[in-house]
């Protein structure tokens, strides 16, 4: 599945002259995945300045469900955001929003030159759209992966879990794996974490 989203993510980076974010299955205000390629610059100026809290395109993605360029973008914008964006060669925009707004996914795109037209921004929400559908998170995982997962939520090791379990190490191993593969997770501290925000574990 990796290799699907970095190749989705590619096509995405071709179709945003000046970078992209995505941000997939946002819940509890975190995202389950999230991707960007704006200039380095600017998500260091946004991050410094915490323009998540007060982005208009942020705001406009949780109150609706659609595309829109960021010119057409009413939400108020107090901190002159995207005027600040502009200033780093980001002066046209697009937004997509989608899913319920329990798991939303929100992504824009940037570029210097022109508006992005009807048939680019249908391309990008396209994508957007697979990969929001890739990458939905489970409604449940399997007693054996809870029960992994939990032995290493409450500290065993990976030998101790397996004879709590009274499981080989190696089959611990692939309950862990399987848990990580199902929860998009890197790592098993990354999948606990996951299984306990989606109320899994």
């Amino acid at each position: 599945m990796r290799s699907v989203i970095d190749q989705s993510t590619e096509r995405l980076q071709m179709m945003s002259p000046c970078g992209f974010f995505y941000g997939l299955h946002i819940r509890y205000a975190l995202p389950l995945l999230h991707h960007q390629t704006y200039p380095q610059a600017w998500i260091d100026h946004y991050t410094e300045e915490a323009y998540a809290l007060r982005d208009p395109i942020i705001a406009w993605g949780f109150s609706v469900v659609g595309t829109a360029r960021w010119s057409e973008i009413s939400i108020p914008d107090p901190f002159d955001i995207l005027g600040k964006a502009a200033e780093y060669g980001m002066v046209y925009g697009l937004a997509v929003a989608l899913g319920q707004k329990q798991s939303r996914t929100i992504a824009s795109a940037a570029r210097a030159d022109r508006e992005f037209t009807d048939g680019e921004i249908s391309a990008f929400s396209d994508v957007i759209h697979e990969l929001h559908v890739l990458t939905e998170p489970p409604k449940s995982l399997t007693d054996a992966e809870i029960e992994a997962l939990r032995c290493i939520a409450e500290g065993d090791r990976y030998a101790a879990a397996a004879a709590r379990l009274d499981i080989s190490e190696s089959a611990l191993k692939a309950r862990l794996a399987s848990a990580r593969t199902r929860l998009l997770a890197r790592t098993t501290t990354e999948a606990v974490q996951r299984a306990r925000d989606y109320r899994l574990l």
